[in-house]
């Protein structure tokens, strides 16, 4: 199988020469291992059930063997041994180098299962599920750092080739590169659910042995998903699982999505709070979204023909594929994706921060008939902020679609297909 070359590659590349080891988390399924494998000299498989008693055996013992091999060496699922963390830590302390190891998890750690943080030795990257410029479905033809450094360029000659249809069908398969090996459009589209599948049933009790019921994971994920990228409350949610299930505790709800957050499954998307004078008050209170919009789909039990029917609810799948892509293209400058919204209605689907301080103000909106709607709400937050002069102003107001044009807008609002975008 040809090896599909990600964005987080370069990353790799480049911290693989400033740092004595990284750490490389994500959702399983998601391609890490393959990726960390392109980058290895030597490969140690934690969870391999041929030598899994002998490797537990050797972390509790003599765990610095296991760290034998050539540089960089790859240890995949390092979580199933804690104690490795702190030996990593030592010897690069001890080797004074840079590039000696690459370790791989699928789930967040409890931190009381290890001395050191791994300031200044371990740094963590974060990945998710491939993009569409990732799996080839972007032609990549409008680079969205191109835009940050040059908000001004000409963008009104590119167009997608990423029909509708294509776009749901990949919202609905997602980003799993295993998807991509399938031969048939029913294989790709098994994966998700099969990922699904193995969260309800093993995964969400055996990140912290925590035993939690499988039906009541898949509603409290139907729920979320039925809720996605929108401001649904956390007592909305725990209501609309007792409607379908027994009773569930706020404990236990906040048990079940602490764990689903731990195995990357569901992350928050928070709300940005600025300084400026709005006669109404902003709403800050986290979003909860998806890694990878596959997984709301499967969890609402849907397919590309049942969303093609609604597609008022793939709007929302389609705004948690942005966040996704968003999040992806801009990883590498420290890009976080949050959300403006106030009392009065005005909101702002994605604010993509950059580590620098540079901002974008985007709207995702799925068809053209809802572009307008989107660009206006771009402009009037933009004037709130130009009457304050504690702000920087947005590099640039943007309008993702899954049409086909990309065109500046005469008041200055790109419209970008999502099928254009890159890092």
């Amino acid at each position: 199988m040809k090896y599909l070359r990600r964005v987080i590659d370069d990353d790799l590349e480049k911290y693989l020469k400033m740092i004595g080891a990284i750490l490389i988390i994500g959702p399983k399924w998601c391609g890490k291992t393959t990726t960390a494998q392109q980058h290895a000299k030597s490969i140690l498989k934690l969870d391999d059930k041929d030598n899994y008693q002998s490797n537990m055996m050797w972390a509790d013992i003599e765990p610095s063997r296991l760290l034998r091999g050539d540089k960089p060496r790859l240890i995949d699922e390092w979580q199933v041994a804690p104690a490795l963390w702190d030996s990593v830590r030592n010897s690069v302390d001890e080797s004074d180098g840079y590039g000696l190891y690459i370790l791989t998890g699928s789930t967040v750690v409890d931190e009381n299962s290890i001395i050191h943080s791994g300031t200044g030795r371990i740094h963590r990257l974060l990945m998710r599920p491939m993009s569409l410029y990732e799996s080839g479905e972007s032609n990549g033809q409008i680079s969205i750092m191109e835009l940050f450094d040059n908000p001004d360029m000409n963008i009104n000659n590119f167009e997608s080739q990423l029909t509708m249809d294509k776009l749901i069908f990949a919202a609905c398969r997602g980003g799993w590169p295993d998807s991509l090996n399938q031969e048939t459009e029913e294989g790709q589209l098994f994966i998700a659910y099969s990922y699904l599948e193995n969260i309800c049933n093993t995964d969400v009790s055996v990140v912290d042995g925590i035993k939690r019921d499988p039906d009541r994971v898949r509603l409290l994920l139907r729920s979320i998903a039925r809720n996605n990228s929108t401001m649904a409350k956390d007592q909305t949610i725990i209501d609309d699982i007792n409607a379908n299930f027994m009773d569930i505790s706020r404990p236990t709800y906040y048990s079940y999505v602490d764990a689903l957050k731990r195995l990357f499954v569901i992350e928050d998307n928070r709300g940005w709070s600025p300084n400026i004078k709005s006669k109404s008050a902003i709403r800050s209170g986290n979003k909860k979204v998806f890694i990878d919009p596959s997984i709301a789909v499967a969890a609402l039990n849907a397919n590309p023909e049942s969303m093609e029917k609604d597609l008022k609810t793939f709007g929302f799948i389609f705004e948690n594929l942005c966040i996704r892509d968003l999040s992806v293209y801009t990883n590498s400058h420290g890009g976080k994706v949050s959300y403006y919204r106030d009392n009065s209605g005005l909101e702002v689907d994605c604010v993509v921060h950059l580590r620098d301080g540079r901002y974008a103000l985007i709207e995702c909106k799925l068809g053209t008939k809802r572009i307008e709607d989107g660009a206006q709400n771009l402009l009037k937050i933009n004037s709130l902020i130009e009457k304050n002069e504690k702000i920087d102003n947005p590099t640039f107001l943007a309008v993702l679609t899954g049409g086909k044009d990309a065109v500046t807008r005469k008041d200055g609002v790109k419209v970008i297909p999502i099928g254009c975008l890159k890092p």
